[in-house]
């Protein structure tokens, strides 16, 4: 900021402001234009110490402006004697902000307000069309903002993308500016941004990973193609940047429209839209990320997992859920701990305070038991991957696909239906003007067949929903194989493995009334649910004389 040192005293400030709506007028608002006119002004009528205040490209229905600000702060310091701007528009377009600044803030400290083309000067009394005028410039900006809204809201529904640059990862096509293609170097690092997430770091590890490995920012990637100067701190990513990039369903090759909006022009903060009142539009941009991994990170992150205080990580953390209350089970460990050591517990019964029992299970036995599951599942596709498929249909398809075959039949009985009664509408409407029924029959019978029109359309719809379940239950299936073939024969678990292959594992209570701890684990594959495969045990056991699992 400028010290109000190197500004002289008795200032005339000549104000000048043009948004880029304004220059849609032409030369006669140019901030040159302004200039010119406010100069001549203050020296024909001799005001001393001109000095220029200029906002450029800012909209007059926000105060927080650059120029405007300066200005008003030397005139709090008591430097400015004389206000001149071009028209009254030029101060704004809010009629409540400019009526407090010419009536209360100029006034209180003996300010001088000239607007010169409104014929309005504060010296000569007030100008009764003054107020009208303020309203009008609002008035303009409401219009006008309404016109922008509506082009906007036209494009956003025609699937055009709304936002002025594409995000990080795509670039506009130069051969159709409205086109996003991939951009390969940036999107290698967005897919490497996905891929540690599923293995299990969070927006502060992998920011910490991308700076230590020299990764250039977002900011400094822009830079470096535009052939600018790289920012003060060009490797120095943020947990905010991270984790935008990993909310951001554009990877996935969609775009979304109408995610924000403002409640009124006058406001500038945007508010986040409900998700019924966006617009998505599929395969608009080449996807970066698969559909799939980006469903799955967001679980991952509405399951937020952070390391111990001994840096530790559990490899189960935010996928453990108690039988009995359904809270989490969280992780425990300290640095005296050995591997052997480290485990969960339900967090209603941790430290005693809750109302669950005890919920204890060690990470090394869910190791053992959770790789063991995996790689029966893997080597039994690997060995008869029919035979896999059919056992896993059995049980969440079969039944399934009975009642979609019987769904699709039910609609298109309704469908004909409901082309049948537009049929007889119409009839019947005929007959009415014709006079061959009476018109009291006419609004009976129409009546009727228009209620069962509408309960027959929501049926459908209701229907159609419950097969485009059953479909999507199928394409899970289909990438939760792509998933088996990836890792058949794995001998080791990786959080990326574990993120991938589970979605939920439900631990229950020990049972010991067998003289060994018993204990029942659930394990929720990721797009297929619960399946129980041939030789399925879903059981830990260890003998009471040992130590507990």
């Amino acid at each position: 900021m400028t010290s109000n040192n190197n500004y002289p005293d008795n200032i005339t400030a000549l104000y000048a402001r043009l948004s880029q709506e304004d220059a849609l007028d032409g030369e006669s608002n140019s901030i040159a234009n302004q200039k010119k006119i406010l100069l001549k002004y203050a020296t024909d009528n001799g005001f001393p110490n001109p000095t220029f205040f200029i906002d450029d490209g800012v909209s007059g229905v926000t105060f927080d402006r650059p120029g405007w600000n300066e200005m008003i702060r030397l005139a709090e310091a008591g430097k400015v004697k004389t206000v001149i701007v071009k028209d009254m528009s030029r101060m704004g377009r809010d009629y409540l902000k400019v009526g407090y600044y010419t009536e209360s803030f100029f006034a209180e400290r003996d300010i001088r307000y000239i607007a010169i083309n409104d014929g309005v000067d504060s010296d000569k009394g007030d100008n009764d069309f003054t107020p009208f005028r303020n309203l009008f410039n609002d008035f303009y900006a409401r219009d006008t903002s309404k016109k922008i809204r509506a082009v906007m809201r036209a494009k956003g529904n025609a699937g055009e993308h709304l936002c002025t640059n594409p995000p990080y990862g795509y670039m506009k096509d130069p051969a159709d500016k409205k086109k996003w293609i991939v951009d390969e170097e940036a999107a290698e690092i967005v897919k490497r941004i996905f891929a540690l997430c599923i293995a299990g770091k969070g927006p502060m590890q992998i920011a910490k990973l991308l700076t230590a490995e020299h990764v250039l920012t977002v900011k400094a990637h822009y830079a470096q193609q535009d052939g600018k100067p790289l920012p003060e701190k060009p490797y120095q990513w943020s947990p905010k940047s991270v984790a935008g990039i990993l909310e951001r369903p554009e990877y996935t090759g969609c775009t979304v429209n109408f995610k924000t909006y403002a409640k009124s022009h006058k406001l500038k903060k945007r508010l986040h839209n409900a998700p019924e009142n966006q617009r998505i539009f599929p395969n608009t941009q080449p996807a970066i990320i698969d559909e799939q991994v980006f469903a799955r990170v967001q679980e991952l992150r509405e399951n937020k997992r952070r390391p111990s205080k001994t840096g530790k990580q559990g490899l189960f953390s935010g996928l453990l859920y108690c039988a009995d209350c359904g809270d989490k089970l969280y992780f425990c460990t300290t640095n005296s701990f050995s591997p052997k050591q480290d485990h969960y517990v339900c967090s209603n019964y941790k430290s005693n305070t809750g109302t669950c029992s005890a919920h204890f299970i060690r990470e090394e036995t869910l190791k053992l038991f959770v790789l063991q599951r995996i790689f029966d599942v893997t080597a039994l596709f690997f060995d008869d991957a029919m035979a896999f498929e059919e056992a896993a249909r059995k049980q969440r398809f079969q039944e399934a696909e009975k009642e979609a075959r019987k769904r699709r039949r039910e609609i298109a009985q309704a469908e004909k239906r409901i082309a049948e009664l537009d049929r007889i509408f119409k009839r019947i409407y005929e007959d009415d003007i014709s006079g061959a029924i009476s018109h009291e029959r006419f609004l009976k019978l129409s009546a009727d067949y228009e209620a069962e029109q509408k309960e027959l359309t929501e049926q459908v719809k209701i229907l159609r929903e419950a097969v485009e379940t059953f479909e999507q239950d199928q394409a899970d299936f289909a990438s939760f194989a792509a998933i088996v073939r990836k890792y058949v024969g794995i001998r080791e678990l990786t959080p990326t493995i574990v993120n991938e292959f589970i979605k939920k594992i439900i631990v229950h209570a020990p049972d010991k009334s067998s003289g060994h701890r018993r204990q029942k684990i659930e394990l929720v594959w990721n797009f297929i649910g619960e399946v129980n495969l041939p030789g399925d045990d879903q059981t830990v056991e260890r003998q009471r004389k040992g130590r507990t699992a």
